[in-house]
């Protein structure tokens, strides 16, 4: 991982036009081919980032980021580099994988055994299904056969829709699996979280660890005659 800290300008084009002016960043290259452009507030999110596979030049003036196959481009102009440090984190096979908390692992573990509570029709075709940015869940198919992945979590909010997202946009990309959709289940869903599910296609279910485990029914709906 190679980590720049400058004084730059970045500015990305393609499906869209967007400028970050002249400041001080941070540009974080991967190994895996992602880079990211930080600065020193807005939380954890990124400015501007992009995803694998790319391809990144180096010039006197800059550093150019483009996706390849793609229109996507990162042109980053460095007007002063305050610091340029790599680091090596070893192969990928040996970084050690994010391990969800009991609940969410729990959880996964039962919707894995009946993922009919995540949708009518849903059968399981693999648990934690590989992407080149992490696993998905569960990979299920629909009753008409089409690709449906799950992102399970305690609770459900606006990052678990925007990683949910990343995961659909590289599935997509696999041969026969472009209409694949989405599907958030969480314990509970926060407001926000189902706004931008909504509209990004992804569908929300809500589910009840006491009703997956059996240790109560299910609530049933009165409809008035």
């Amino acid at each position: 991982m190679r980590l720049i800290i400058a004084r730059c300008e970045v500015r990305y084009s393609g499906r869209l036009e967007a400028l970050l002016p002249e400041a001080v960043r941070l540009l974080v290259f991967k190994g895996d081919g992602s880079v990211l452009v930080h600065s020193d507030s807005g939380g954890y999110k990124p400015q501007n980032w992009m995803t694998p596979p790319t391809v990144i030049e180096e010039g006197e003036d800059g550093i150019v980021v483009r996706k390849r196959g793609g229109e996507d481009r990162l042109d980053i102009g460095i007007a002063e580099v305050l610091s340029d440090v790599e680091h090596d984190f070893g192969p990928p096979e040996a970084a050690a994988p994010l391990e969800k908390d009991g609940v969410e692992a729990h959880l996964q573990e039962l919707l894995a055994d009946a993922p009919q509570w995540c949708g009518e029709g849903f059968r399981l075709v693999r648990r934690e299904w590989p992407t080149d940015i992490g696993p998905v869940d569960l990979m299920c198919r629909d009753d008409a056969d089409g690709w449906v992945a799950v992102e399970i979590k305690r609770i459900g909010t606006i990052e678990a829709v925007e990683q949910l997202s990343r995961y659909l946009e590289r599935i997509r990309e696999e041969p026969g699996m472009g209409d694949c959709r989405g599907v958030l289940a969480a314990q509970v869903l926060k407001p926000q979280a189902r706004t931008l599910a909504a509209a990004r296609g992804i569908e929300c279910v809500e589910v009840n660890l006491a009703v997956l485990r059996g240790d109560r029914d299910p609530d049933l709906t009165l409809f008035a005659a």
